[in-house]
């Protein structure tokens, strides 16, 4: 029965140990892994916006004229622009 208890006291102190070690190092490394994830959120965001703007872009912009007009109404126009 000693044995058994004496096994569970050194699992109990394993596990409390890896808690504060994982604490710590989490304490310690905060402001690398705060960083680390604004960067990913950035990155994930600008590539979001991108994918996003040529459909956007593409809709909104209205056809571009194939012919000018004169610079005296009524007058027809002489210039044909390239398409």
């Amino acid at each position: 029965m000693q044995k058994i208890i004496n096994v569970l006291a050194v699992l109990s102190f394993v596990g409390v140990s890896g808690i504060i070690g994982g604490g710590a190092y989490v304490y310690l490394q905060k402001d690398a892994l705060i960083e680390s994830a604004k960067e990913k959120v950035a990155k994930a965001a600008a590539e979001a916006i991108a994918g996003a703007l040529p459909g956007m872009m593409n809709s909104a912009m209205p056809k571009m004229p194939e012919m000018t007009g004169g610079p005296v109404p009524g007058v027809p126009p002489t210039v044909r622009l390239l398409p």
